[in-house]
């Protein structure tokens, strides 16, 4: 097969004015749109490598090539043969005139993806053909940059990467329905002697790298089973999860905020086309919401104080859904966007919560009543990270296992506190809400290559 040029490397030689007038070229890719008025014909053709299109234009000269090529329609994938022709003063700034073609593989005129917008409900029936429209290929080119951004950003920090086990005797106790893994249905336990499942979070075990290696992450999938068909939730999904030694909530704080602040630099660094196409037709008010987070520090606000602004909004009028708003109950979306959105304006963290809403490892406040959590809410998304300093006291993470009925199992949890426990501290993002939060799109669904819902399993 001929070595191929690609788009991309198209567009930064003519950014950095080193395109040549007349340059050869070879080009492989898809139709986006075909249209010609009887002496000249104009294709716009993409290969992938970039989010804008190449612009072909093709002449009567192509003799009774001309008619083929001109009813060649979208999605028909071509090999070219042509030359650069500088356009400077066009939109563009090259346009690439066909000397020879191959149509490689067709696409007939039932073909899904034609010249107008889909609803996002009909793109999610056909998955394995949205990638190749321009919400799509903007949102998993950016889900590809925004991998690389994590893994640098902790790799630059000298963190572990851990690979922390998909398949898992416990459920992260609290985490979420799990969903089990069973061999023989006859015999649910016999493949592992005891009940197993699909992890729900990586962070229990990420825990006993932590107390090896200082500050570690995992990066992986994790799967909930909850019946919930919101436009936030989904069965299968990506997390984040880093833990840090010798350190308190303060310090997992300070590192969420650099890590989220770091994400949207390299998101407008290495996807600008991207980020600017989001900005033009999911949310007009995207850069410069983003930008402004970039600026100014994350707030912070005691469960208590949300609870009290809360309250005081309902006094004053707001309508909540969920309206009786008390303290110990557990936020909803509505509320934690109501208080990142109208009260701070911005990111917040929300610390200090119930111990009763919390799950066990989190460390108990000296008040015995609150532990050292944090939430941090983001307009249009809520919750974006989930964090806490971990109960590092022995004897206090022993009683609450015995409370909870779920010490069995968990010895080796406790062996991390008895041999050389430290102060540490971690923290959840859920990489899908973040490609939510960074583009504007308002459905896990439409962040994921392949949704995993319930009642929907297409694939």
């Amino acid at each position: 097969m001929k070595q191929t040029h690609k788009i991309r490397a198209l567009y930064h030689l003519a950014q950095g004015q080193s395109l040549q007038e007349k340059m050869p070229i070879i080009l492989s890719g898809w139709i986006r749109t075909n249209r010609q008025n009887g002496a000249i014909g104009f294709i716009e053709l993409n290969d992938g490598s970039f989010f804008r299109n190449v612009q072909l234009v093709y002449h009567q000269t192509l003799g009774n090539h001309f008619d083929t090529l001109s009813k060649c329609g979208t999605g028909v994938a071509l090999t070219i043969k042509g030359s650069i022709h500088l356009t400077p003063t066009n939109k563009q700034p090259f346009e690439v005139v066909v000397d020879a073609f191959e149509m490689v593989g067709p696409a007939p005129e039932d073909y899904p993806l034609q010249k107008k917008r889909h609803g996002y409900d009909f793109l999610r029936e056909i998955a394995h053909l949205r990638p190749r429209t321009n919400t799509f290929t903007a949102m998993f080119r950016l889900r590809s940059v925004m991998s690389m951004a994590i893994h640098q950003f902790f790799q630059d920090r000298d963190f572990v990467y851990v690979h922390t086990p998909i398949i898992t005797g416990n459920d992260a106790e609290g985490a979420g329905q799990v969903f089990q893994a069973i061999v023989d249905q006859k015999k649910p336990n016999e493949f592992f002697n005891k009940p197993a499942s699909l992890t729900v979070s990586g962070q229990l075990h990420v825990e006993a790298f932590a107390l090896a290696f200082k500050d570690v992450y995992t990066f992986g999938p994790t799967f909930r089973a909850e019946p919930s068909n919101t436009s936030r939730h989904a069965s299968e999904f990506w997390m984040i999860e880093p833990e840090i030694s010798f350190a308190d909530l303060n310090d997992d704080m300070n590192l969420i905020e650099d890590c989220v602040k770091y994400c949207l630099d390299y998101a407008f660094k290495h996807a600008p086309e991207e980020m600017a196409f989001f900005n033009q037709f999911i949310d007009t008010t995207l850069v410069q919401r983003l930008q402004a987070v970039r600026q100014k520090p994350f707030q912070r606000m005691t469960y208590t104080e949300a609870i009290t602004a809360l309250q005081k909004a309902v006094k004053n009028g707001v309508e909540f859904a969920y309206k009786n708003i008390e303290w110990g109950m557990d936020l909803q979306t509505e509320h934690e966007r109501y208080l990142s959105e109208t009260i701070a304006k911005g990111p917040v963290f929300i610390i200090n919560y119930p111990k009763e809403i919390k799950a066990f490892y989190m460390r108990l406040n000296d008040d015995g009543k609150t532990v050292a959590a944090c939430d941090l809410l983001v307009p249009q998304v809520g919750e974006l990270v989930g964090g806490s300093q971990r109960e590092e006291r022995l004897d206090l993470l022993e009683k609450k296992l015995i409370e909870h009925g779920n010490k069995a199992g968990l010895e080796w949890y406790l062996d991390l506190r008895k041999y050389g426990g430290v102060p540490h501290a971690g923290f959840g993002i859920g990489f899908d809400r973040l490609l939510m939060y960074l583009t504007g799109v308002n459905n896990i669904r439409d962040t994921q290559p392949y949704p995993r819902t319930p009642g929907s399993l297409l694939y």
